[in-house]
């Protein structure tokens, strides 16, 4: 009933970029959060970065100045540009959108996770 839809990860140099997108489906789903998490072997899943309906964004510092999460609200999708990556970038990155189904109470799914490495 509700799908996330993730693309664009993929092997890039240091200081390249790469654009990823989340797209949700689903009928009667009701957006309040989009955003980005990864997690790299042996840590904890980290936030990256987030959206709220509002248009206000939120990022983990190791990210500032560098990605830079937008929406598209008529689309249902979230992207997250990134730029100058660095080696400890490298993560699998999931997309995160808590919203509601019909009239059940908001709750978190989950984008199916994309692979970015950055290696020279």
């Amino acid at each position: 009933q509700v799908q996330l839809v993730e693309s664009g990860g993929g092997l890039v140099q240091p200081g390249g970029s790469l654009r990823l997108s989340c797209a949700a489906s689903g009928s009667s789903f009701r957006i309040y959060v989009m955003g980005w998490y990864r997690q790299a072997p042996g840590k904890q899943r980290e936030l990256v970065a987030a959206t709220l309906s509002g248009g206000s964004t939120n990022y983990a510092a190791s990210v500032k100045g560098r990605f830079t999460i937008s929406r598209d609200s008529a689309k249902n999708t979230v992207y997250l540009q990134m730029n100058s990556l660095k080696p400890e970038d490298t993560a699998v990155y999931y997309c995160n959108v808590r919203g509601a189904l019909g009239y059940a109470p908001p709750t978190d799914y989950w984008g199916q996770g994309t692979q970015v490495t950055v290696s020279s």
